[in-house]
C-alpha cells in the first residue's frame, strides 16, 4: 500500500486491472482502490489487523463519498462480490480487536446497501444460518448477531425476508438466548429488537406466533438472570416493543412467577420499583414479573392507554396486578400526569379497584390502591383530575370500600389513598363534603374492631419498617398511623375550604341540593369533631397507654389542634372536656418521656401547639375581660410559645424547677423565670378542671416561694395572667396548709396589690374562703371580692360534668312561673350556697352584704338582698341571731332614708340612689319579719325597741312615697301587713294606733284603692299592680280586724265601695287574678265580722245591693249590703267554692262563714231571711266539698291517714280533716256509708281528737312578691258548728 490508495503493493501487480479504479468525489482525483487487494488482505492471516482496519476505513469512506462506484467494480463478476461479502463475514469470527470488528460491521452494512441485491441479502442470511449450525463456540457469534441487528435496521426488507423465509434462523436466534454469556444475549436481543421495531412493526406482525411466544418467554428468562446494565437495557427496549402487541402482552402477563428477578445490582430500578418490590415479596406464585423490567419507556406512545384499557376490561388477578405495577412505574414521568385525565382518565382504574376488592388475592387491591395513591399524590395541582363531581364521587366510593375491607393491610393502603384524595386541588366543584364525611366515618367504624395491644410496654418509639412489621400489633399501628394522617388531611382540607368563600358556601351546588345541610362544610366539621371525640381520642389514648408511638402522637395532637379552628361554637364544651379528661397531663408526660434531650422535635412542636391552643382558649373562657386587654393576652401567648418547647421534663421534676432561683433574665419571654410562669399557668388550668399535676402540699409552698423570689430579686411583677393563676393555686390548695404567718402573708398581699384585684379575680369558692381566712386580706380585698362574687356569672361547668362522655350543649332552663307556687321552694344557686357557707364561718360577711343592699347599685344590691333572703328563710343555727344582728343596721339605713326624704324629697334627682336602694331594704325587712324565729324575741316585747322603730319609719316612708313608686310601696305595705298579722293580738294595739294615726299612710291606701275601684274608667297603665292592690287589701283587713279588737282611735277613715267589690266577685272574677280575689275576700271577711260598720273604712253602697229608698225592713237591717247584695255575694261565693285553688277556697269558706254570721246577727226573724240563711248554710256545708266527698275520694283519704298515722299532721291539717270527717257523718251521701265505713271514720275522728300537733311557727306564703300570712286564711272551726 502506498499513500492513501487502497492497494497492497506486494500482490497488486498480479491482479487484473479491471478490479482497480480511482474512486472518489467527482471534483477530485479520488483514491486508487483494488478490490482484489482488499479481499486478499482480509483473508490473509499474515497481515496485521491495523492494516486491515485501515483498508476497511478506506472502503467505508469510498462507499460513503462515492455511492455506486464500488458497485460498478463488483458488478463485473458476482463471484467477487460474494467472496468479498464472505470474507467480511469471516472477519466477524476471526478478528479480536473491537475497533476492527466495528469497521467490519460498518463496511458490511454499507456494502450490502451499496449492492442493493436480494441475492446478497439471502447469501448473508444463509451464511449466518450455516455458521450457526456448524458453530463450535457460540460466543464468537456476538459480532455476527450485532451485524445482523444493524443490517435488519438498515435494510427493512431483510427483516421481512427473515421472518417469512428463514424461520430456522429465527429458531437459532431463540436458542442463542439460552447461552449463558450476557454480552451474547444482548447481541441476540439486539437482533430481535430490530426485527420487532422495523417498519413500524410490520415484520413483527408476520412473525410466526410460536416464535413470538418463545421470544416472550426467553426474554423474561433472560431478564430473570440479567446482571449487566447492557442486557437489562436491551431487554427493556425489546419488552417495550412486545407490549405494543396485544398477543405478546397476554403471554408476558401469564408467564410463570418463578421468573421473578432477584439480582440486587439492577441499577435501573427507581424508587417506585423499590417500593414495588416490597409488595412483591408477598405476591402469589401465578403473578408475573413483568412490571419490574419496565423503565425506559415513553408515555407518548399508546402503552399507558393500553394498560388503562386492560384495567377496564379485566377481573383477573393475574392481569390486574401486573397492569397496576406497570402503571405504577410509569408515574416517574411527569408527562404521565399531564395526560392522566385528558388522555387516559382514571375511570378504568376505579372500576378495576371495585373488581379487585372482590378477589381473594389481597395483593391486587393493595397494588391498585397504591397506584391510585401515587396518581393522587403526584398529580400536578394545575391539572385537575376531577373537574366534575361524578369522578370524585366514584373515587371516594372505591376508597371507602377499601377502607371497609376486612384485611387491615388493604384498609391501610385505602386510608393512604384517602389522605391524597383530601387535597384541595382534587376537590370538585361543588365540593362533595358528604363524600368526605362518609370516608371519615368509614375509617372511624374500623376502630372498635382494631386489636389494640395488651402487652407490656415495648419501647417508646418504634419504626414500622423494622423487623416484626407483620405482627398484629404492627399492622394495627400502621393502620392507626395512616388513619390519623388521613384525618389530619381532612381537617386541613376543611380549614382551607373555610378560608375560601366559594368553597365554604359551595356556590356551585345545584338548587335542589342546597337545602341538604349534611353536604355542607359545617356538617363536615361537626362530623370531624364528633368522630374525634367519640372514637379517635379513646383509641389513641388506649394505644398510647400501652406503648407511646411518636408518629401516632404527633398526628393525633395536630388533629386536636385543628378542632379549635373548625368548630369554634362547640369549643367551650369540648375544651372543658379535654381539660377535665387529663389532656394537660397526657401531653406533658409524653413530652417528658419522648422529647427530652431535643428528641422528636416535630412531636414536641405538635404537643406545644395543642397545649398552647388549649391553654389560651381556657384562659380566655375563664377570663373574658382578656378581650378588652389584648396586650395581657398576647403576653401569655408569647410566654407559652417560647417556653413550652423547652418544658420537656417529668412532672416529678417540676417542684424543683418552681423553687429554683434563676439568674438575670435576658428576655421577657425566655429563661427559667418565664418557664416558672408557664408552669404556674398550666398548674392552674389543670387544677381548675379537676386534674392535679402535683400534690397540694407541694403547690402551695412553691407558689408562695415563687412570689417571694420575684419580690426578693426586685424583678418586675409577674404578668396579670400569671398572678391570677398563682392566686387561684393558693386558694385551691389552702385546705391542708396551716395558716400563714406574717412574712408569706405580706408577700401575697403585696403581690395582689400590684394589680387591680378585679383583674385577678377568679369566680371560684376557694378564693372567697382564702381571702376571708386572713383578716389582713379581708381588710384590703374582702368587700371587693364579695362584690365580684355577686356580679360575676359562672364561667364554667363543674369538672365532673365535663368528664361525662359525649357532648353537652348548654341550655338555659327557664322555669314556669306558677301563680300558686311558693318562692321559698326554689333552690338557691351555687353562688348563694357558697356565700351561706362563708357566712357560717365568718358572720361579719352579713354586715358587708347589708351595706351593699343600702349603698350599691341595684343589680349588685339585688344580689346581696337575694342572699340575705335565702339566709333568713333557711333559719340556720348560727352563733348569733341573724335578725337581731341585721335589724339595727337596717333601721339605721331607713333612718338615713327618712332624713334624706324629708330634706330633699324622694323625687329629687340627687336622691335617685336612695330611691333605688329603698325597695331592697324594704324587701329585706319583709323577709326578716317572716323569717324571725320565735325564740329571737319574746311575745311581750314584739313591738318594743327596734321592731317598733322599724314599723314607725316604714309607715312614714310609705306615706311619703308616690303612688307610682310601686317598687318601694309594695314591700312597705307588705311589711306593715306582716307586722300586724304575725304579732300576737295583745302586742298589736300600739302598732295599730301608730298606723291609724298616720294620715299619709291612710291617704296612700285610699289612693291605691280608689285607683282600683275606678279602674274601668282609666287606662290599664293607671291601674295599680295586682300585687300592690293585694297588699292594700290585706293591710286594710288587718287594720279593720285589730281596730275592732282594740277599739283604737281612728283619725281618718278610708272610703270603699262595697257595691263594686260584690260586682267584681260576681261578674269580673274571670278577669281577676286569684291573688286579688283572695285579698278581696279577706277584706270582705273582716268587714262582715265588723258588721259592715268599721271605723277604719267608710263603706258606700249602690242600687245593685239595696233597693230604692226608702229602704224596706230587710234592706235596712242588712244595710249597706242589703238583701239583694247578700244574695249576690252568696251566689258569687258559691261559685268560688267550686274552684281548685286552695287559698281561694279557704278565703271563700271563711268569707261565707262571716256572711252567715252577719246575717244571723243582723236579720229579723222572717221567713225570707231564714230561707236565705238556710241556703247559705247548705252551700257552706255541702257546696265546697261536693267535688271531694265521693266514695273513692273518701276511701283514699281514709287509707292514707290509717297508713301514715296522724303524728305527722299539722294543727291546721288535723283540724281540717276532723271537720271533713265530721261533716261526712252528718251528710247524706249517695250511696250512703256502710256500717264498716262509719266505724272507720269514727275511729279516725277519735285519733284526731287525741292528737296534739307540735306548736309550729306561723307559715308565710310568698306569691308574686307578696308575703301572705296563712294564719289569716285558716278555716274557722265555728263555721261548721
Amino acid at each position: 500500500m502506498t499513500g492513501v490508495d487502497i492497494v497492497y503493493d506486494k500482490i497488486h501487480l498480479g491482479h487484473d486491472p479491471k478490479w482497480s479504479g480511482r474512486l472518489g468525489p467527482a471534483e477530485g482525483s479520488g483514491l486508487l482502490v483494488c478490490v482484489a487487494c482488499v479481499v486478499e488482505m482480509i483473508e490473509s492471516e499474515d497481515i496485521a489487523s491495523v492494516r486491515k482496519s485501515f483498508a476497511l476505513s478506506g472502503i467505508s469512506g469510498v462507499l460513503k463519498c462515492s455511492p455506486g462506484a464500488l458497485r460498478e467494480l463488483l458488478s463485473q463478476d458476482h463471484r467477487v462480490s460474494v467472496r468479498f461479502t464472505a470474507s467480511l463475514l469471516g472477519m466477524l469470527h476471526t478478528v479480536g480487536d473491537q475497533a476492527t470488528l466495528e469497521k467490519v460491521d460498518q463496511v458490511l452494512v454499507q456494502l450490502l446497501l451499496e449492492l442493493q441485491s436480494e441475492l446478497s441479502y439471502r447469501f448473508v442470511l444463509e451464511e449466518i444460518y450455516k455458521q450457526l449450525n456448524d458453530q463450535l463456540n457460540m460466543k464468537s457469534f456476538l459480532p455476527t448477531f450485532t451485524f445482523l441487528g444493524n443490517l435488519v435496521e438498515a435494510v427493512p426488507n431483510v427483516a421481512q425476508s427473515l421472518v417469512t423465509q428463514y424461520v430456522p434462523l429465527l429458531e437459532q436466534l431463540c436458542s442463542a438466548l439460552l447461552y449463558p454469556d450476557e454480552a451474547l444475549k444482548a447481541s441476540v436481543l439486539h437482533v430481535w429488537l430490530k426485527l420487532f421495531g422495523t417498519a413500524g412493526g410490520s415484520a413483527a406482525q408476520s412473525l410466526p406466533p410460536a416464535i413470538r411466544d418463545r421470544v416472550c418467554v426467553l426474554l423474561l428468562q433472560t431478564l430473570a438472570n440479567a446482571g449487566s446494565n447492557q442486557l437489562i437495557n436491551t431487554c427493556v427496549d425489546l419488552l417495550w416493543l412486545l407490549l405494543q402487541i396485544q398477543e405478546a402482552v397476554s403471554v408476558l402477563m401469564s408467564s410463570p412467577g418463578d421468573l421473578i428477578p432477584c439480582h440486587e445490582n439492577q441499577n435501573l430500578r427507581t424508587n417506585n420499583e423499590q417500593n414495588l418490590s416490597q409488595n412483591q415479596e408477598q405476591q402469589a406464585p401465578d403473578q408475573s414479573p413483568l412490571p419490574l423490567i419496565l423503565k425506559k419507556v415513553s408515555v407518548q406512545t399508546p402503552r399507558p392507554q393500553f394498560l388503562f384499557d386492560r384495567l377496564a376490561g379485566s377481573s383477573s388477578s393475574g392481569l390486574l396486578w401486573p397492569a397496576y405495577s406497570c402503571l405504577l412505574l410509569l408515574t416517574d414521568n411527569p408527562l404521565f400526569f399531564s395526560q392522566c385525565h385528558s388522555v387516559y382518565g382514571i375511570e378504568s382504574l376505579v372500576r378495576s379497584l371495585n373488581e379487585a376488592l372482590l378477589l381473594t388475592n389481597l395483593d391486587v387491591p393493595i397494588q391498585g390502591l397504591l397506584l391510585l395513591t401515587e396518581i393522587l399524590e403526584r398529580q400536578p395541582p394545575s391539572e385537575r383530575l376531577f373537574p366534575g363531581a361524578s369522578g370524585f364521587a366514584a373515587v371516594a366510593e372505591a376508597v371507602s370500600a377499601g377502607v371497609s375491607f376486612s384485611c387491615l393491610k388493604v384498609a391501610t393502603q385505602a386510608a393512604s389513598a384517602a389522605s391524597a384524595l383530601f387535597r384541595l386541588n382534587h376537590q370538585s366543584r361543588p365540593v362533595l363534603y358528604g363524600k368526605i364525611e362518609g370516608l371519615i366515618e368509614a375509617i372511624t367504624k374500623r376502630f372498635p374492631e382494631l386489636p389494640l395491644p395488651s402487652h407490656p410496654h415495648r419501647g417508646i418509639s418504634r419504626n414500622l419498617t423494622r423487623s416484626g412489621k407483620d405482627s398484629q400489633a404492627s399492622r394495627t399501628e400502621g393502620f392507626l398511623l395512616q388513619a390519623l394522617i388521613c384525618f389530619q388531611a381532612a381537617c386541613r382540607l376543611a380549614e382551607e375550604c373555610a378560608s375560601e368563600p366559594v368553597l365554604k358556601e359551595n356556590t356551585f351546588t345545584a338548587p335542589s341540593k342546597q337545602s341538604q345541610s349534611q353536604d355542607s362544610l359545617e356538617s363536615l366539621c361537626k362530623c370531624l369533631l364528633h368522630c374525634c371525640d367519640s372514637a379517635w381520642i379513646p383509641t389513641v389514648i388506649k394505644m398510647s397507654q400501652e406503648a407511646p408511638h411518636a408518629q401516632i402522637l404527633q398526628h393525633f395532637y395536630s388533629i386536636l389542634s385543628f378542632q379549635f379552628i373548625l368548630v369554634p361554637s362547640l369549643m367551650p364544651v369540648f375544651t372543658n372536656k379535654l381539660a377535665s379528661s387529663g389532656f394537660f397531663r397526657l401531653p406533658l408526660e409524653h413530652k417528658g418521656l419522648l422529647c427530652a434531650g431535643n428528641r422528636h422535635q416535630r412531636l414536641n412542636a405538635s404537643f406545644c401547639g395543642f397545649l398552647q391552643k388549649l391553654s389560651m382558649f381556657l384562659l380566655f373562657q375563664s377570663d373574658p375581660a382578656a378581650s378588652s386587654c389584648q396586650s395581657d393576652f398576647e403576653e401569655v401567648e408569647n410566654l407559652l410559645l417560647h417556653n413550652l418547647p423547652s418544658l420537656c421534663c417529668r412532672l416529678s421534676d417540676w417542684p424543683s424547677l418552681l423553687r429554683d432561683t434563676p439568674g438575670l433574665q435576658l428576655s421577657e419571654y425566655k429563661g427559667p423565670r418565664a418557664t416558672q410562669y408557664c408552669m404556674v399557668i398550666l398548674l392552674h388550668l389543670t387544677m381548675q378542671h379537676g386534674d392535679r399535676l402535683l400534690p397540694d402540699q407541694t403547690v402551695f409552698p412553691s407558689v408562695v416561694w415563687l412570689l417571694h423570689s420575684v419580690q426578693a430579686q426586685g424583678d418586675c411583677a409577674p404578668p396579670r395572667f400569671v398572678l391570677r393563676s398563682a392566686l387561684y393555686l393558693l386558694a385551691a390548695t389552702q385546705d391542708k396548709i396551716p395558716n400563714l404567718d406574717g412574712a408569706p402573708l405580706s408577700c401575697i398581699s403585696k403581690a395582689l396589690s400590684s394589680q387591680s384585684f378585679s383583674s385577678l379575680y377568679i369566680h371560684h369558692p376557694a378564693l372567697l374562703h382564702f381571702i376571708y381566712r386572713y383578716p389582713d386580706l379581708v381588710e384590703k380585698f374582702g368587700s371587693l371580692v364579695l362584690e365580684l362574687w355577686l356580679t360575676k356569672q359562672t364561667q364554667h361547668t363543674d369538672a365532673e360534668q365535663s368528664m361525662l362522655v359525649g357532648f353537652y350543649f348548654l341550655v338555659q332552663e327557664t322555669g314556669e312561673q306558677r301563680e300558686s307556687g311558693a318562692e321559698e321552694d326554689k333552690e338557691p344557686d351555687t353562688e348563694t350556697r357558697e356565700l351561706l357557707t362563708l357566712i357560717e364561718k365568718h358572720p361579719a360577711v352579713l354586715l358587708t352584704l347589708l351595706d351593699m343592699v343600702s349603698s350599691r347599685e341595684p343589680p349588685l344590691a339585688g344580689r346581696a338582698l337575694g342572699v340575705l333572703e335565702v339566709l333568713l328563710r333557711a333559719q340556720r343555727d348560727f352563733e348569733s341571731d341573724l335578725c337581731f344582728s341585721l335589724r339595727p343596721a337596717v333601721l339605721q339605713a331607713l333612718q338615713r332614708h327618712s332624713v334624706e326624704s324629708m330634706g330633699n324629697g324622694l323625687s329629687q334627682g340627687h336622691a335617685a340612689q336612695a330611691v333605688n336602694s329603698l325597695p331592697l331594704l324594704l324587701k329585706l325587712l319583709c323577709v326578716m319579719e317572716t323569717s324571725d324565729p320565735p325564740s329571737s324575741s319574746s311575745d311581750s316585747s314584739k313591738m318594743d325597741g327596734v321592731h317598733f322603730k322599724l314599723l314607725y319609719h316604714v309607715s312614714n316612708l310609705a306615706g311619703r312615697l308616690k303612688p307610682s313608686d310601686t317598687e318601694s310601696l309594695l314591700p312597705a305595705l307588705n311589711f306593715l301587713y306582716c307586722c300586724l298579722s304575725l304579732s300576737p293580738a295583745h302586742c298589736t294595739d300600739r302598732a295599730v294606733s301608730v298606723l291609724l294615726s298616720n294620715s299619709g299612710l291612710m291617704d296612700q291606701l285610699q289612693t291605691v284603692l280608689s285607683s282600683s275601684s275606678s279602674s274601668s274608667l282609666f287606662a290599664p297603665s293607671a291601674c295599680p299592680p295586682s300585687a300592690l292592690l293585694c297588699c292594700s287589701h290585706l293591710l286594710l283587713s288587718s287594720l279593720v280586724t285589730l281596730q275592732h279588737v282594740h277599739s283604737s282611735q281612728v283619725q281618718k277613715s278610708i272610703s270603699w265601695s262595697l257595691d263594686e267589690a260584690v260586682q267584681r266577685l260576681l261578674v269580673q272574677k274571670r278577669n281577676t287574678d286569684n291573688l286579688s280575689l283572695v285579698s278581696l275576700l279577706r277584706l270582705l271577711q273582716a268587714l262582715l265580722d265588723a258588721d259592715l260598720e268599721p271605723e277604719v273604712v267608710s263603706l258606700t253602697s249602690g242600687p245593685s245591693l239595696v233597693g230604692p229608698r226608702p229602704l224596706g225592713v230587710e234592706d235596712g237591717s242588712l244595710y249597706p249590703l242589703g238583701t239583694r247584695g247578700a244574695q249576690c255575694l252568696s251566689t258569687a261565693l258559691s261559685g268560688l267554692l267550686l274552684q281548685k285553688h286552695e287559698l281561694l277556697l279557704r278565703a271563700s269558706v271563711n268569707c261565707l262563714g262571716s256572711l252567715l254570721g252577719f246575717l244571723q246577727r243582723r236579720s229579723p226573724s222572717t221567713d225570707q231571711i231564714d230561707g236565705f240563711y238556710g241556703t247559705g248554710y247548705t252551700l257552706l256545708k255541702h257546696g265546697s266539698s261536693a267535688a271531694v266527698l265521693w266514695e273513692p275520694d273518701l276511701l283514699r283519704v281514709m287509707e292514707a291517714v290509717e297508713w301514715r298515722g296522724v303524728k305527722e299532721l299539722s294543727e291546721e291539717a288535723t283540724q281540717s280533716l276532723r271537720l271533713l270527717l265530721t261533716q261526712t257523718l252528718r251528710s247524706v251521701l249517695q250511696p250512703p256509708l256502710t256500717e264498716e265505713q262509719k266505724q272507720r271514720v269514727e275511729s279516725v275522728i277519735k285519733s284526731l281528737a287525741l292528737h296534739t300537733p307540735p306548736n309550729l311557727p306561723s307559715k308565710v306564703l310568698r306569691v308574686g312578691g307578696v308575703s301572705i300570712c296563712l294564719s289569716d286564711f285558716t278555716v274557722k272551726s265555728e263555721v261548721f258548728q
